[in-house]
């Protein structure tokens, strides 16, 4: 836990195979099941539902980022932790293997016709896939033509 009026909040981020990070933040932003929402030392006592998405942590006046993939985050006086599925720092994901998980998520959900696609299935590994390319710093634009950008329309 980060000393009591350090001006800090411990953050950290367990998965069943590891601890992914541990350490002071200034501030955190979570993808919350309801939206992204921010954390400061001294915030309430909480606990939420987190959706896939990217978690960026303040140090030394920047941000820096990581993605998780659903779990839970825990607020408890200056300490807050986030039980994950997955998580990744963003310096560890493999950019070219984050894209290709993209192409083929982006090809199973352009065959969902077909009855064996899990159109669900599909739309969650394409939500990882952009998920961990922002968290890495690979911005949509960088990773997706504009058209692109779309989700693909609903039937």
């Amino acid at each position: 836990m980060a000393p009591a009026g350090s001006g800090k909040i411990r953050l950290e981020v367990i998965t069943p195979e590891r601890v992914v990070l541990g350490e002071d933040t200034e501030s955190i932003i979570v993808p919350g099941a309801r939206g992204y929402m921010g954390v400061l030392p001294g915030h309430a006592p909480m606990v939420v539902n987190l959706k896939i998405g990217v978690v960026k942590f303040k140090q030394g006046g920047s941000y820096r980022r990581l993605s998780v993939s659903g779990g839970f985050f825990e607020v408890a006086e200056d300490k807050a932790v986030i039980l994950a599925e997955t998580a990744e720092r963003g310096e560890e994901i493999d950019v070219n293997r984050a894209k290709a998980a993209l192409e083929r998520a982006r090809k199973r959900l352009a065959a969902r016709r077909d009855a064996t696609v899990d159109a669900a299935r599909a739309e969650a590994s394409l939500q990882r896939a952009v998920t961990r390319l922002r968290a890495a710093g690979a911005a949509p634009e960088k990773v997706f033509g504009q058209a692109e950008r779309e989700r693909p329309e609903q039937e």
